[in-house]
């Protein structure tokens, strides 16, 4: 059996343009557009021209990370998220220094639409619960 060496993380959305675009803010990403297409839109268009889906990507433009994957459905979100993604900004850090950094991302990340939710901190190990625009639980970790 061959050894799985690629990973997409895919969104159930309301807008998957809009929230690629704020994760490629959070985590220096690039929309990219579906071979053959010059945009998401253009693609969108021509496989919905009724308007009953959408679809978007954003991948890391050095390749590393995984890309993410953004579908439109109907239904909203209704519970906690059981997967979360957390975004490392206090790798090597501790104490005073990890809060530091955590917190100086957080407030990087309010204007374009994150929701704080809480910090959890016990004098050595620190990580920030937050939300996107569409509520979905992540950790600046």
């Amino acid at each position: 059996m061959a050894a799985i060496r690629q990973v997409q993380i895919t969104f159930d959305c309301a807008e998957p343009e809009r929230l690629a675009r704020f994760w490629c803010e959070v985590l220096g990403y690039v929309v990219t557009a579906p071979e053959g297409f010059a945009s998401w839109d253009a693609f969108n268009r021509v496989r919905f021209p009724e308007g009953d889906g959408a679809w978007c990507a954003c991948g890391d433009p050095t390749g590393a990370g995984p890309r993410l994957f953004f579908q439109r459905v109907p239904e909203g979100k209704v519970v906690k998220n059981r997967v979360h993604l957390d975004v490392r900004v206090g790798s090597g850090l501790s104490g005073e220094e990890r809060l530091a950094a955590l917190e100086a991302e957080c407030a990087r990340l309010l204007p374009l639409g994150a929701v704080r939710e809480r910090l959890l901190y016990d004098g050595t190990d620190s990580c920030i619960v937050m939300r996107d625009i569409e509520d979905n639980e992540f950790c600046l970790d």
